[in-house]
């Protein structure tokens, strides 16, 4: 904890086939980087995703895998190709709306993979002229973030995000290549990046202290230095 004990409060939105308990064991490390500074809150999706069709069986039955939203009526989900499909979305809204009402107010929003992508829907939210709900907060963390392919999403991305943005992707990630992450850089106004040299995971090592640990000072300075 910081000296005066003043920490930010960070919603966690986890990746496609995860959960909240799921990404807090997978983010110990980050959260050891961040607890200076901030204190992570975890919510899962209230979409279940339907086990992988596996013949070596790896895709454990026991684990409660969630998604934030389906791309197609079947319960599947493709982030990169285009679709008129967000089955389960409004229901993932509902769930964060709620979040911001009984545990917020939040400073930030970090998500992950398809939460990142979640995080973008939300910052493109709070834009929208007419927007007078609770889902308010300061600056997002996107970690291997892309754009929605979804067309009713469409609308969330027609004005650029204003607040501060870091936007974190590997250079070998295969599960969401860097150029979907590179692209999602084009609808917020100031992005901050971080490029590391690994896949699909959450860094913390190397340069991605350095910048966690920067970012959230100064969003901690602008939060604090006032009050």
């Amino acid at each position: 904890m910081d000296a005066d004990g003043r920490l930010l409060k960070i919603l966690c939105l986890h990746g496609y086939r995860q959960n909240a308990d799921l990404f807090r064991e997978k983010t110990g490390a980050f959260r050891k980087v961040l607890k200076k500074f901030s204190r992570l809150i975890y919510v899962s999706a209230p979409n279940t995703v339907p086990p992988l069709n596996s013949a070596d069986g790896k895709d454990s039955e026991s684990v409660d895998k969630r998604g934030w939203w389906f791309s197609a009526e079947d319960n599947s989900y493709r982030p990169d190709e285009p679709t008129e499909c967000c089955k389960g979305y409004q229901e993932s809204l509902d769930v964060i709306v709620k979040a911001f009402q009984e545990e917020g107010p939040f400073d930030g929003v970090l998500g992950f993979s398809q939460g990142a992508s979640m995080v973008s829907l939300l910052c493109g939210l709070q834009e929208k002229d007419n927007y007078s709900g609770p889902v308010r907060f300061n600056f997002a963390i996107i970690i291997a973030g892309f754009r929605s392919r979804s067309s009713p999403h469409d609308h969330l991305y027609e004005k650029k995000v204003k607040i501060s943005s870091l936007h974190v992707y590997g250079a070998t990630d295969t599960v969401i290549g860097k150029e979907m992450s590179k692209e999602l850089l084009d609808y917020f106004e100031c992005p901050q990046t971080l490029e590391h040299e690994g896949g699909h995971f959450v860094p913390t090592s190397g340069d991605g202290k350095r910048i966690y640990t920067e970012f959230l000072s100064r969003e901690h300075k602008k939060r604090f230095s006032s009050s």
